[in-house]
């Protein structure tokens, strides 16, 4: 593959991750201020791809906030793979770290905290892979890489759009 084309590839992939931590935080009625594939710092300091914005807040529906959380983390990594075939650890990194740190929290025991990311990671995989919910997806990552970053507004409205044609 030449440069080129690794640019095009990597960009599509993050486009794709960015998406699916969105359309996972609209799925769980988490509201979204935007979404980007430009490159930047997170905010603390660490260099990242992209970055999805989520308003701050619960969502009234939350039964429990932390699932709701590494769900929305996991995503990223779960839309990603469609793209690349595999999940990318190294690409997912600072959520996977993110992700364990919150489940150290509840869970005492390693064999533990894996039990529940697995499972986590099914109830994810499961909801982002429903044809209606990827095809938000699909449409969310096409928007990000014609525009490099999209409102919260414009992600919405993309998504509600994508539940409307999937009733059809």
């Amino acid at each position: 593959m030449d440069e080129t084309a690794a640019l095009t590839f990597a960009l599509k992939a993050t486009a794709f991750h960015e998406a699916g931590h969105a359309v996972m935080a609209l799925i769980l009625d988490r509201a979204i201020s935007k979404v980007t594939i430009a490159p930047g710092q997170s905010h603390l300091g660490v260099q990242r791809l992209g970055a999805c914005h989520l308003q701050k807040g619960r969502s009234k529906n939350s039964q429990d906030y932390l699932e709701d959380e590494v769900m929305i983390l996991l995503a990223g990594m779960v839309a990603e793979s469609q793209i690349t075939g595999q999940y990318c650890h190294q690409g997912a990194a600072q959520d996977l770290r993110f992700v364990r740190r919150m489940l150290a929290s509840r869970n005492e025991g390693e064999r533990q905290i894996e039990r529940l990311e697995r499972r986590l990671l099914n109830k994810t995989e499961h909801y982002l892979l429903d044809k209606n919910a990827w095809d938000a997806v699909e449409r969310i990552a096409k928007e990000l890489i014609q525009h490099e970053t999209i409102s919260g507004r414009a992600a919405k409205h993309l998504y509600d759009q994508a539940l409307r044609d999937g009733e059809r």
